[in-house]
């Protein structure tokens, strides 16, 4: 797996557990997955991602996205 699946898997996790806390606990745990969606618009435009910084540091193979 490289960084650009490893983002995007993350981020899948990170909406799909806010949708559920959100459903099960609070709708204000909808700002999270609205947090993810801003975060992969910006990272689209500037290629900045902590994600990608973080899963990097640990080792994961870069991909073309995210250098």
């Amino acid at each position: 797996m490289n960084i650009d699946r490893a983002v995007m898997a993350f981020a899948g996790v990170m909406i799909l557990a806010s949708v559920a806390l959100a459903y099960f606990f609070s709708p204000l745990w909808l700002l999270l997955t609205a947090f993810v969606g801003v975060n992969l618009l910006q990272a689209s435009f500037t290629g900045f991602c902590p994600a990608a910084m973080l899963f990097g540091k640990l080792g994961v193979k870069s991909g073309c996205a995210f250098k």
